[in-house]
């Protein structure tokens, strides 16, 4: 068989392997004695990556007043004219302190711009209502949450994320309660005071209103099914009350759009609870694009759009952050963000040295983006990351949710027949499919489950079903499926479809290159071997509606941190809330399980709740057991992310990944990033700073 149409069964197979009945972890069919046994999951191909330098958290920042602070030349002209409040009275009380022993080239100097690319359509401003301004780092600088996840890698003490506009947290004696103080006298960028009703408003009117599309809801803030409660103490104080003991895995709940803080200044008026001539509709979409500044306690605030061309972000004098030296931070002015259909197009810019930084993350780009970077002129370094950069193929397991026909019924049943995930499991040869992306030794394949890179992963755990056709052609035929025309196509030989071929309806993701091209390649290994598929690319809104409707069948897409950091993303490795995973989503608060996935919930329940990181470990161990053993999902191609960042950017922490906890700017602390002044770039709006009516 040749290189292309072995790659192209594989891929067929992978889709083909979702469809039938409940079959428990321990309750395989008879056939699963006739077919080979698992093979041991090979080892990966190290290609570089320099290991990240950790610190304790007090090594790294703490809270408190110093006896003087700086800001840019510029910025103290504007308090001499009266523009702006002395920065002392712009600073809270005991800001958050960034100490120069943690930097890793040391107290920065002002001035310069971050050049940035989204290929995200931007919707409006309300990130709490879950509108995206484009990604691609653009919603991660405009919000602040309770806590920073993004830069945990880099601690040694604990696995914890910094803490953020709460500085600090104890536990009751029984473990049941959790004091959050917040930092007192920070102001949002128009100067309104940030307290507890910021964090109230949230909780109640945004995270647990039923009515707003908020990035969490009510099932995310349970344990066991029952509530956690929050309360304010009083301005700075805020109380969590949780069902059980000590759940410090819910601390990564707080974070980057879980717990996005909203001004309350600024949605209360828009909300229908405090305004009787709004709606939520209303509510959702006031803050429209090109309606700028908004309100932030960023580093940088938005403060011109020209609609799908150019964004431009300024520093916010009232950013909180200031450095061991006294300096206000942001070092950086300015931020921009080029707009594009497309991620390409950020790699392409960052090739060409107009953009700054891009996360390689589609690996046909790889070698071009490594040939460019050891060119004499090149402005950028690459930086490689972990095994994280994972493709499955997700079947919908969902026996109700979106089923509105026969065909539906059957093809659900299919799904969630452990025969078609394992006949899809041999069908797929993920080093071909790897290779037909990028040659080299960028990817390989994978069994699914946890990340390869992931701190819990064990490779003894893996149950590896390899590329092998006549295992899956076995479980096919066991299935029923037969070509009964002989047009090649295989056909439905009993139930409703009788007689029908065997087909399947596959989306990828228009905005990510590599989903695109793997799912181009299922079409023609799945038609090799007789299985038709329709395959369509969506983007964006579109694409979310399908997956929280249920009216889709197959996607190829690339997994999420949970498999990389569990820890911190207890709830998208088991069917444990309404919303998660995304292959397997409740109808109306209803979900039938298949056997296996309540020996994966009472796993991960347990996992969550130890304060053991060895048992923790142990856990997960016996959780990718059996995941990979029933093919939850259907694995694909394992690889790497590259951080391709600009060589004048200081201050980068060392050994930074493109993607762990989080995406690239939640990681490198952009507000400490600083360009020497001979290395500045011009600025597109100097001189500018957010001004409100």
């Amino acid at each position: 068989m040749s290189y292309f149409s072995k790659s192209r069964l594989i891929i067929v197979m992978m889709i083909v392997a979702v469809v039938v009945g409940a079959v428990g972890a321990q309750d395989f069919p008879p056939i699963w004695d006739e077919l080979p046994d698992p093979q041991p999951y090979p080892e990966g191909v190290a290609i570089g990556g320099t290991e990240a330098k950790t610190f304790a958290l007090d090594e790294i920042l703490y809270y408190g007043a110093l006896d003087s602070y700086n800001e840019p030349d510029w910025i103290a002209e504007m308090v001499a004219a009266g523009d702006l409040p002395p920065v002392e009275e712009r600073l809270p009380e005991n800001p958050q302190v960034i100490l120069e022993g943690f930097m890793s080239t040391g107290i920065g100097e002002y001035g310069g711009l971050w050049r940035d690319f989204s290929g995200i359509a931007t919707e409006g401003w309300n990130l709490c209502a879950g509108q995206t301004q484009g990604w691609y780092g653009i919603n991660a600088i405009y919000d602040e949450s309770l806590v920073q996840s993004g830069t945990a890698f880099l601690r040694n003490d604990a696995i914890e994320p910094f803490p953020n506009l709460a500085t600090d947290w104890e536990w009751s004696e029984d473990g049941t309660q959790l004091t959050m103080n917040l930092i007192r006298g920070a102001k949002w960028s128009d100067g309104d005071p940030f307290d507890a009703e910021d964090v109230m408003f949230t909780w109640e009117d945004v995270i647990l209103d039923d009515n707003v599309n908020s990035w969490t809801n009510r099932s995310r803030w349970q344990i066991n099914g029952e509530d956690v409660t929050l309360e304010a103490v009083d301005d700075y104080t805020i109380l969590w009350t949780f069902p059980v003991e000590r759940p410090a895995y819910m601390l990564f709940n707080m974070d980057f759009l879980d717990f996005t803080v909203c001004p309350a200044h600024i949605y209360k008026p828009m909300h229908p609870t405090y305004n009787s001539d709004s709606d939520y509709n209303t509510f959702e979409t006031f803050q429209v694009a090109d309606d700028l500044p908004v309100v932030s306690m960023g580093p940088w605030v938005p403060v011109e759009y020209r609609t799908d061309e150019f964004m431009v972000f300024r520093r916010n004098p009232y950013y909180w952050k200031v450095d061991s030296a006294g300096n206000q931070l942001p070092y950086l002015d300015e931020v921009t963000f080029e707009k594009g259909s497309d991620g390409v197009g950020r790699t392409l810019g960052t090739l060409a040295g107009s953009i700054d930084h891009t996360n390689l993350e589609n690996p046909n780009t790889y070698v071009e983006a490594v040939t460019r970077s050891q060119e004499d002129d090149a402005h950028f370094y690459i930086e490689w990351g972990p095994e994280t950069l994972l493709y499955n193929i997700n079947l919908n397991l969902s026996a109700t949710l979106g089923v509105e026909t026969e065909r539906d019924e059957a093809m659900r049943a299919l799904f969630r027949d452990v025969r078609f995930r394992r006949a899809l499991a041999h069908a797929i040869d993920g080093d071909g499919l790897g290779q037909s992306l990028v040659r080299g030794p960028f990817t390989r394949d994978f069994s699914g489950g946890l990340a390869p890179g992931s701190g819990y992963y064990d490779v003894n755990s893996v149950v590896y079903y390899p590329y092998d056709p006549d295992a899956a052609a076995m479980l096919l035929a066991d299935l029923g499926f037969e070509d009964t025309d002989g047009d090649g196509i295989l056909n439905w030989t009993d139930g409703p479809l009788a007689g029908e071929n065997l087909s399947l309806s596959l989306y990828s993701v228009e905005a990510d290159a590599a989903t695109v091209s793997l799912a181009e390649g299922v079409v023609l290994l799945l038609q090799d071997v007789g299985i038709t598929v329709n395959h369509r690319t969506l983007q964006g809104v579109p694409y979310d509606d399908a997956m929280d409707s249920g009216t889709w069948e197959a996607t190829v897409d690339r997994i999420e941190q949970g498999f990389t950091t569990p820890y911190t993303r207890c709830d998208e490795l088991a069917p444990r809330t309404d919303e998660l995973p995304i292959w397997h989503h409740a109808d109306g608060g209803e979900r039938e399980l298949l056997p296996f996935e309540v020996e994966l919930i009472d796993i991960v329940s347990e996992f969550c709740l130890s304060g053991e990181f060895e048992t923790r470990q142990e856990l997960m161990r016996e959780y990718n057991q059996i995941y990979t053993e029933n093919v939850y999902t259907v694995g694909g191609v394992a690889s790497r992310f590259g951080l391709a960042l600009a060589k004048r950017f200081n201050n980068v922490p060392v050994g930074t990944p493109p993607f762990y906890y989080e995406w690239t700017w939640s990681n490198v602390m952009g507000e400490q990033v600083w360009v020497s002044p001979e290395n500045q770039l011009d600025q597109v709006l100097p001189g500018v700073i957010p001004t409100y009516e």
